[in-house]
């Protein structure tokens, strides 16, 4: 018997006896068993002390003991087994051998397989990039049977453009790039020959994008057909396949365009029209929702297709989410758009294509989604009118734009000759929504017009306006000229007395209009020039209705505001109550008082009163000046939002509604700025970065008649996608619209607003919000710093410049209120200007009470 002695740790001493049998084992083997089965060696464990109790202890012993035997028993059975012969079993061994080469085959599938995944299959989705093309094949005639993918004529034809484009491709400097070339359609084409829709598909690093930019590869096919022409005609030879140069056109393209449109997709169908004006129905119902779908349409040589869109219920979201884009082609090609439908309509919308091609994109989420139509084939006429007129009086006739009412197509031509009796007569078109102008060095961007070889540039505005041809035998020549299918117009003409261009009793506009005499002066912009009448509050004459109940102490009796709840004759100057009603008082709204009978003016009032105003006590900080601006204090202009794209600050934005905010449209006209998901409204905020709340767009309206050479129209909507909480009003509050009627005089002071620039060559934009007063011009004034300017601008500034918005400011608020009332009305949007702060050159606002009734008609609800 053994006697063990361990300590307890705790300084104490316990004995205890324990039986421990040894096997005859040798030493070495017991320790290679114990190294085998992950073990220890007994002797590394001899004279440690053991902090635990003696029951531990004795456990610990015993399970070594056990251990021990176990290990010898395993040992002792390996060598007797070590001792004897091992049988073979063969089938035992052919099993082994098949699962063995099972595993093997499916390790290297799977290994061949990760390689495909990674070097081709990954690659292209990755670095896949998709170009979208058309070109017409000359000489060479079209037969039905084309329009048959699964034709033998049309893979005939679709293998041979395929072996010359690839041919190519594969001798230019992106071969290595160029993957392939797949044709998609092929149509006719009213020029003649056959037209080949197709696309390219090139693998890129993401390092060497720019060798495949569209203009290098569209380079590529132009320069090698170039190099085969041999006559003036634009049709030249690769390898034996005649190509007219002018018709190539590339554009690159989405991957899922690419995958969507592919021959065999589930989501392409393909529709016909044979015989002209026979209309075939479309119907596209919410079972559609989720996907990408497409419809292509062609019909009979020869002819063109008119697409009428009868209804469409869609969720608004700047065709984000849900909308119809309708291509001039047989492929999503932007350079390509005819129309694009981002909600719902009211009325129906037809669209004319430029040959007997066209291409509907669907893009439809889940829910109740429905679009209803018919598209049809029209015989291409050319549009040529003798026009007979006498020199009676009154209209004779009218003209209207091609293809009225559809929409004008991309190309287009159109000619009116006029044939008159008298030579003292000219020609007189009155237009109800358009306006000619000289041409200057800028393109014309909806319609281009040519009158006795003159050039004139058509635009849309809001208001009638006529223009004189003194020449008794005109030729009008009208051609299309906008990017995407464009609005109607529609004209009358009449003779007209070259020496009196207008009747008894009217004068003549710088519009081209005619204004009865009584008109003059009644203080209603009848010619739309915005003429500023003069102030005369002595003598006979009566005051000028213009500066009559307009909140301003204009003379000194007072007698201009006396009376201003009396009831007067409607008219652009009188402020009209919800019954009808007209009052004189023309700032009648949300100014305190009661004016109308029904009390109208005093509804939905709950704008433009701050209730939070902290002040910056800093007086350092208080001098830094934005153009002869300070910090504003919090709370103090709740309405002020800033607008930042892809995270930076672009431009200001005025709160509308928990729902809606008021920019200019500048700010996002341009293709890259109409993206909403690109932009985030910052509301309630004095610091930049400290904004109570952020807002995503849902949705981006910008005025239809937003001209951006002169920037009239600068106005436009955004939707939030989410409101801001109730909660934040004391940091969040709408600023109110002002009435149509809402004037102010000259030298009325205003605030302007903003985190623009400082000065005209500062590069650092201000942290806090800053706040500039500036004053009211009158119209001429503005008009003698910048020449003509549209009614719907207003300048506002100080003489000295020293006051002024700047970069960054555009599309914030030029806020007023009243000397009466309390409130701050939304008077002007920043627009644009001469520099910032220049003498003499004040800032240029879009003038909002101008635009009450669009804001209200887009929103769809009256705001305060």
């Amino acid at each position: 018997m053994d006697t063990v002695t361990l300590s307890a740790g705790n300084g104490s001493r316990f004995a205890f006896s324990q039986h421990i049998t040894f096997m005859s084992c040798p030493r070495a083997d017991v320790m290679e068993i114990v190294r085998e089965e992950g073990g220890q060696s007994n002797e590394d464990e001899v004279g440690q002390e053991d902090a635990t109790s003696v029951t531990d202890v004795s456990v610990e012993v015993a399970t070594v003991d056990a251990t021990l035997s176990k290990l010898c028993r395993r040992y002792n059975r390996r060598r007797r087994r070590a001792k004897k012969p091992k049988k073979i079993n063969p089938l035992f061994n052919l099993q082994n051998l098949a699962i063995l080469i099972t595993v093997v085959v499916f390790v290297i599938v799977v290994i061949m397989w990760s390689l495909l995944w990674v070097f081709i299959f990954r690659r292209e989705s990755n670095s896949g990039v998709y170009f979208a093309g058309m070109f017409r094949v000359a000489n060479v005639e079209f037969i039905p049977e084309y329009r048959h993918a699964d034709s033998s004529e049309f893979v005939s034809m679709a293998n041979r453009v395929q072996h010359v484009i690839t041919s190519v491709y594969r001798t230019s400097s992106v071969a290595r790039l160029y993957k392939q070339t797949i044709i998609s359609d092929l149509s006719n084409n009213n020029q003649g020959g056959v037209l080949v829709h197709f696309w390219m598909i090139f693998l890129v690093p993401h390092l060497k994008t720019p060798a495949v930019c569209e203009e290098c590869v569209s380079a590529i096919l132009r320069d090698s057909v170039l190099m085969s022409m041999k006559n003036r005609s634009t049709v030249g030879f690769l390898q034996g396949l005649p190509v007219d140069i002018d018709s190539i056109l590339l554009n690159v393209a989405l991957r899922s365009d690419y995958t969507s449109t592919a021959v065999g997709s589930q989501c392409v169908d393909k529709l016909y029209a044979g015989i002209p004006g026979v209309s075939v129905p479309l119907n596209v119902f919410s079972s559609w929702g989720g996907l990408s779908c497409y419809i292509k349409l062609t019909s009979a040589p020869g002819s063109i297709i008119q697409l009428t869109v009868k209804s469409l219920r869609i969720e608004p979201s700047d065709c984000i989410y849900d909308g119809l884009t309708v291509y001039d082609s047989l492929l999503p090609m932007r350079a390509l758009v005819l129309y694009r439908f981002c909600e719902s309509i009211s009325a129906p919308i037809s669209l004319v294509s430029t040959s007997n091609v066209m291409l509907l994109s669907f893009r439809l989420t889940q829910g109740n989604k429905i679009f209803r139509g018919l598209f049809q084939a029209l015989t291409e006429e050319q549009c040529i009118n003798m026009i007979a007129l006498t020199t009676g009086p009154g209209e004779a006739g009218v003209l209207t734009s091609p293809f009225y009412p559809s929409l004008l197509p991309l190309q287009c031509s159109c000619t009116w000759m006029f044939q008159m009796v008298s030579g003292s007569s000219g020609v007189a078109l009155r237009f109800q929504n358009y306006m000619l102008k000289l041409k200057d060095s800028q393109n014309c961007e909806h319609g281009w017009w040519k009158v006795n070889e003159i050039i004139y540039c058509g635009n849309y505005v809001d208001y009638s306006t006529i223009f004189r041809i003194p020449v008794q035998s005109p030729e009008v020549v009208f051609r299309c000229s906008s990017r995407n299918a464009d609005q109607t117009f529609t004209a009358t003409y009449s003779s007209y007395n070259t020496s009196q261009p207008c009747p008894e009793g009217h004068f003549l506009c710088s519009t081209g209009l005619c204004v009865e005499k009584s008109k003059r002066c009644d203080g209603v912009d009848d010619c739309q020039d915005e003429t500023k009448p003069p102030k005369i509050c002595g003598g006979a004459a009566p005051l000028h209705t213009q500066y009559i109940c307009n909140g301003e102490m204009d003379c000194a009796s007072g007698k201009d505001e006396a009376n201003c709840t009396q009831e007067t004759s409607c008219s652009g100057v009188s402020y009209r109550c919800d019954n009808g009603a007209c009052i004189l008082k023309k700032n009648a709204k949300c100014d305190g008082a009661h004016d109308c009978s029904d009390l109208s003016d005093e509804k939905n009032c709950t704008c433009g009163n701050p209730i939070l105003v902290k002040h910056v006590l800093d007086s350092v900080a208080t001098q830094q000046r934005i153009v002869g601006g300070m910090n504003a204090g919090e709370g103090e202009w709740p309405w002020q939002v800033s607008m930042h794209f892809s995270g930076q600050l672009y431009c200001g934005a005025s709160v509308l509604s928990d729902e809606w905010l008021i920019s200019a449209a500048h700010c996002y006209s341009k293709e890259r700025l109409a993206d909403p998901r690109m932009w985030m409204a910052h509301l309630g905020m004095l610091n930049q970065g400290s904004a109570k709340h952020v807002a995503e767009i849902r949705r981006i309206v910008v005025h239809e008649y937003y001209n951006a050479r002169n920037f009239d129209y600068d106005i436009a909507l955004l939707q939030l996608k989410k409101t801001w909480p109730s909660d934040l009003e004391q940091y969040i509050q709408p600023i109110c619209l002002p009435a149509p009627s809402q004037t102010f005089a000259e030298g009325h002071h205003c605030w302007v607003t903003g985190w623009g620039y400082r000065s005209e060559q500062d590069k650092v934009l201000p942290t806090v919000l800053q706040k500039a007063q500036v004053s009211i011009l009158s119209q001429s004034d503005c008009k003698r710093s910048y020449g003509p300017v549209s009614p719907r601008m207003l300048c506002a500034g100080v003489p000295s410049g020293e006051q002024d918005a700047c970069r960054g400011d555009s599309g914030g608020p030029l806020s007023c209120r009243t000397h009466s009332g309390s409130r701050w009305f939304l008077t002007g949007i920043v627009s644009w200007g001469s520099g910032c702060g220049r003498p003499s050159l004040p800032g240029v606002y879009t003038r909002v009470a101008k635009f009450i009734d669009w804001i209200q008609r887009n929103i769809q609800n009256e705001l305060s």
